[in-house]
């Protein structure tokens, strides 16, 4: 009897060559099949949610695969947990239909990067934001994401390495705010159903150039009208971002934990 099983998954990006499976790179996904297979030895593959980057972080990656032990959700999360890196923590796991594809079922992604706003660095969030010396403008940053929301053709917010044909996307929120935590960082929500390669990172450069005055206030609606990447700001490195919501439609679970 097989048994599908859906988990939660936090990484610190850092030390992966990103979260897919790749040929003599260490990647997120190689660490968790291998802990998986420490523990059923005939799982041979991943069902992952979202490809991150090099360098990207996350709390809540979705990664699904079938097994046919008849363990407790309790006993994949600590069981994993011996057999992970410190870098990597499964943080919840639920018991699905055998074959589910969470990349199917995805209602939102919840993308959160974090810019600090300093002349000087800080060791302890180093590799964890992007650091930007210049004072930025968060009303014109504001008012220049209005344009993002709603379904567009993002075809200019994507990198060169993107060969997609369909390139519309629909973006439910993208907010510029202070961290709570830090009032010299500042995070950049974006919430959508669907992305483009490295369309987050750009959305995130092209507003933090508004924000420093290097770019016109309309430069991203002209880049949505126009399509060209040029009309756009920088792409933002990868330190600051963050994965931190998947919402996926699934039917209740019978097991979960936590629950």
């Amino acid at each position: 009897m097989s048994f599908g099983v859906l988990l939660t998954v936090a990484y610190d990006g850092r030390p992966f060559a990103g979260f897919a499976l790749q040929p003599n790179a260490r990647t997120v996904a190689g660490e968790l099949l291998g802990a998986v297979q420490a523990m059923d030895p005939r799982v041979r593959e991943l069902r992952g949610t979202s490809r991150t980057d090099a360098g990207v972080h996350a709390r809540g990656q979705r990664v699904a695969f079938d097994t046919e032990l008849d363990v407790p959700c309790r006993g994949w999360v600590l069981g994993l947990g011996a057999h992970l890196p410190a870098e990597i923590a499964v943080v919840r796991a639920e018991r699905v239909e055998p074959g589910f594809e969470p990349r199917k079922h995805v209602r939102s992604k919840t993308y959160r990067y974090s810019v600090l706003e300093s002349p000087v660095r800080d060791p302890f969030l180093e590799g964890r934001v992007w650091r930007v010396p210049e004072r930025l403008n968060q009303i014109a940053m504001s008012e220049a994401a209005t344009c993002l929301v709603g379904e567009h053709d993002f075809a200019a917010f994507r990198a060169a390495g993107d060969m997609r044909a369909e390139t519309v996307r629909r973006l439910f929120r993208v907010e510029v705010r202070r961290a709570r935590s830090d009032d010299r960082v500042w995070e950049i929500v974006v919430e959508g159903d669907r992305f483009l390669y490295k369309m987050v990172r750009i959305i995130v450069g092209s507003l933090v150039d508004v924000g420093r005055g290097r770019l016109a206030a309309n430069a991203l609606a002209r880049a949505l009208a126009s399509g060209r990447r040029a009309d756009l700001g920088v792409t933002a490195p990868p330190d600051g971002l963050c994965l931190d919501v998947i919402d996926v439609d699934v039917t209740p679970p019978i097991d979960a934990w936590p629950g």
